[in-house]
């Protein structure tokens, strides 16, 4: 009898984005008015608690992994995304995303299997679409952001139509530049702190 035949792999996707800092909420301000002016199309508002770990032996090393909990809920993605490159300023990475529906037992596995949260950062994420681009707008414990993915080729056209200059496109994720803003906030080495995820509040999050 033939041998059952296993599941076709996936490929994975690739995420291309471009991400800057500005100033302060007026800048996240006028480019809301500009994205409504050009018919942008608001997608939704979330909150996320993002989990950030460190996982066993070499071959997790170049792979960042996150849990991303929505609104405070049961409800989660988890990502793997690949090492980047970049290509005129765009970064380019693998990616992979599952939609978890309980959080909590998702980092007692991941826990189990000897991955380990290195660090924890909280974002809220407003997102637009327009012309096929996604354009988050982003508040974070160390400034204001905008991220741009969609088609890496079309990227920097569409950052300098939103008054935004490619040229100037963050290189560090959020998770790095995350770590080293609570490495900044807390210089001396302190003793690890239990993660534990609140209870589910009851509401589930847009992705």
């Amino acid at each position: 009898m033939a041998g059952r035949r296993l599941r076709v792999p996936r490929d994975r996707s690739i995420e291309s984005e471009l991400k800057f800092r500005v100033r302060s909420t007026r800048d996240h301000t006028k480019l809301r008015n500009l994205l409504r002016k050009r018919g942008g199309k608001l997608i939704g508002r979330y909150k996320e608690d993002n989990y950030r770990f460190n996982g066993p032996g070499k071959s997790t090393r170049k792979i960042t992994l996150r849990l991303r909990i929505l609104n405070g809920g049961p409800r989660g993605v988890l990502t793997a995304k690949g090492p980047a490159t970049f290509e005129g300023g765009v970064k380019i990475r693998e990616e992979t995303e599952v939609e978890v529906p309980d959080v909590h037992a998702t980092l007692d596995m991941l826990q189990q299997l000897g991955f380990r949260v290195g660090w924890t950062y909280p974002k809220q994420r407003t997102m637009w679409m327009l012309d096929g681009v996604a354009v988050t707008l982003d508040v974070l414990d160390f400034g204001w952001f905008v991220e741009l993915e969609g088609p890496a080729q079309v990227l920097p056209e569409m950052a300098r139509s939103l008054g935004l200059d490619p040229a100037k496109a963050l290189k560090d994720s959020y998770s790095v530049m995350a770590r080293k803003h609570l490495k900044a906030k807390k210089p001396t080495k302190a003793p690890p702190t239990p993660v534990v995820i609140p209870p589910a509040a009851g509401t589930e999050g847009l992705r």
